[in-house]
């Protein structure tokens, strides 16, 4: 069950688009916590608010960040939304937040991304090693990021996602599902996919859910198994389905050392149809190991494997001005993660215009 508390606005920490963070006085000394307004509206300076402790309390994914779910200084609140599709349908929060479809007759007959490479992967972290891959090859192409609502719902929330905005890596932002906040709003992942294309006008996608993906140790109850579904979409709206790895020679957990068997599960059980698996270049030890793994789980039996000879992702890093952390590791600590991501990067550039 949820938990709340009441408390003060002791300090504004900073503001963007859709996101503001704060501190309160919850009885014990300020405490980090943010609002989303288009959910809430804004808060100010001295304002009561009721926040959602819940995810601090269970030590999860917030980062130590409590969540504003109400201002007590307001009687009412509301704010126009652009149509009438809303998301957080039937909770306390749902919001009317349009969608492109509704105001796009552009979009009325699409059933095809016109062959758009669309990488998948399932670790938000993975997704600036995509993009800073995609644009060292394709210096002029235009990259859609597609988040869906597999983990947190607010894109607002990324600070990986501002950055890549900003640095001009990512050219277009779709949120789907009940994810909310991207530059367009989507229903599905099948129309998500048709506005980066014939709406954002990109050359290639990548979709990733956003921070917080949820694993339970145990064979399928995780949320990076919609990997699959989401590659079969691709495949099936005409597009080039590409799957970014996840592979890790740092984690302390055997189940995701090597070949995680989020990838293993999401692409043996979860992907119907045939599609390209990019993999990276590592050092010969973690390179044997990573095929080995591979062909362990039958991938390389349902699946293409693209041995991909990516740029060294720390370099691309470095090039872009990205401080990239994975699981509270800085990617130096943990570069195969990443350099599969850009391995996929790569493959997509690659694979634009029918390359």
């Amino acid at each position: 069950m949820p938990s709340y508390r009441t408390g003060e606005v002791v300090k504004l920490l900073e503001a963007r688009r859709g996101l503001q963070r704060v501190e309160v006085d919850l009885g014990q000394g300020p405490e980090r916590a943010y609002a989303l307004p288009q959910l809430t509206g804004p808060v100010e300076l001295g304002d009561r608010v009721v926040v959602n402790t819940t995810a601090v309390e269970l030590g999860l994914g917030t980062g130590g960040w409590h969540v504003v779910h109400w201002n007590l200084e307001r009687d009412h609140w509301s704010e126009a939304g652009p149509g009438h599709i809303i998301k957080g349908r039937y909770t306390s929060i749902q919001s009317d937040v349009g969608s492109a479809e509704e105001h796009l007759e552009a979009l009325a007959e699409v059933e095809s991304i016109d062959g758009m490479p669309v990488v998948v992967a399932a670790l938000h972290s993975q997704l600036p090693a995509v993009a800073a891959a995609f644009r060292a090859a394709r210096p002029h192409g235009r990259l859609a990021y597609v988040m869906t609502d597999g983990a947190g719902l607010p894109m607002a929330l990324s600070d990986l996602v501002a950055t890549l905005c900003v640095t001009g890596l990512v050219d277009a932002t779709i949120t789907c599902g009940h994810a909310f906040g991207g530059d367009y709003e989507a229903v599905s992942i099948y129309s998500a996919l048709a506005v980066a294309r014939h709406v954002a006008g990109a050359d290639a996608a990548v979709v990733v859910m956003g921070p917080g993906i949820v694993g339970t140790n145990t064979r399928l109850g995780f949320s990076g198994m919609e990997v699959g579904p989401i590659l079969d979409a691709a495949h099936a709206l005409g597009g080039v389905a590409i799957a970014c790895l996840r592979v890790s020679f740092a984690d302390g957990r055997d189940r995701h050392l090597g070949l995680s068997h989020h990838s293993a599960t999401a692409l043996r059980l979860a992907t119907r149809e045939r599609v390209l698996v990019a993999v990276p270049q590592l050092p010969a030890e973690q390179a044997v190991r990573l095929r080995d793994d591979l062909v362990a789980a039958g991938i390389d039996r349902r699946h293409d494997l693209c041995d991909v000879p990516a740029p060294e992702v720390l370099e691309l890093f470095a090039r872009f001005g990205l401080a990239i952390t994975s699981m509270g590791r800085p990617a130096a600590a943990d570069p195969a993660l990443f350099q599969a991501a850009a391995a996929a990067g790569t493959l997509a550039a690659e694979r634009v215009d029918g390359g």
